[in-house]
């Protein structure tokens, strides 16, 4: 089973550099929602495997880029294409919600 890629602000650009959507959760260890679908991220690591790239940035580690994505509240999750923002999803939802988000892009 593939695991989410974890993202850091030096190789967060290198991980958007690929023609398949990207979905990205900024997430934090003492977040209580973020543990929440921490799990639900490394299963759709693994359904997506070879069709989107699935990562988790922790904000605590990697200031940089929760700044330059405005993100103020976690867990925030985006979904890139082509280097992109297309679609953005705050706090915690079920596994469906996410899941749509990443079909669209593959559609």
């Amino acid at each position: 089973m593939n695991k989410a890629v974890e993202i850091t602000d030096s190789n967060f650009n290198d991980v958007l550099a690929t023609d398949q959507p990207v979905l990205v959760d900024f997430w934090a260890e003492w977040c209580g929602p973020c543990k929440m679908i921490g799990p639900v991220v490394e299963e759709l690591a693994g359904d997506y495997d070879g069709k989107a790239v699935v990562g988790k940035v922790d904000v605590d580690a990697n200031p940089e880029m929760s700044a330059k994505y405005g993100v103020r509240s976690i867990p925030t999750l985006l979904v890139f294409k082509n280097g992109e923002v297309v679609d953005k999803q705050v706090g915690a939802v079920p596994k469906a919600v996410l899941a749509g988000k990443l079909d669209a892009q593959l559609a």
